[in-house]
């Protein structure tokens, strides 16, 4: 019994990891906003099967670059302005990126309390084994 308690902590700390990840690229793209030339970074989770066995997990997959054009602003004063007066923003939607945060900020919390809840079971299973 104790392997299926070990078993969902260990499910739970992969998503709790895989969120934070995804949270780290969603505020690097948020703070990069306005930054010329900015793509905005996407990540997927992907299953796997630890080495050592055990139940399936998720990780956060490889980072990806959205190749969507780039917002053209036109500030003739911009440094980096053309010869139209037109420079490449970034490509990053702040209502999008908002909305996956919080999407993300949920789901971590899920986890989490998923994780609280395997760790009392499992400690409540002990206090009861030692009566």
């Amino acid at each position: 019994m104790g392997n299926e308690f070990a078993n969902a902590l260990q499910v739970t700390t992969s998503g709790l990891q895989a969120q934070a990840t995804r949270l780290r690229h969603l505020s690097e793209n948020i703070s990069n906003a306005d930054t010329p030339g900015y793509h905005r970074k996407t990540i997927a989770f992907e299953a796997f099967i630890p080495s050592a066995g055990g139940m399936e997990q998720v990780r956060a997959g490889r980072v990806q670059l959205d190749r969507s054009d780039l917002q053209r602003i036109y500030e003739p004063g911009h440094p980096l302005a053309d010869e139209t007066g037109h420079y490449d923003g970034s490509n990053v939607d702040l209502l999008i990126e908002l909305a996956d945060a919080r999407e993300a900020q949920r789901s971590y919390e899920a986890n989490l309390k998923i994780f609280e809840q395997t760790r009392a079971m499992s400690s409540g299973l002990m206090d009861l084994l030692r009566r």
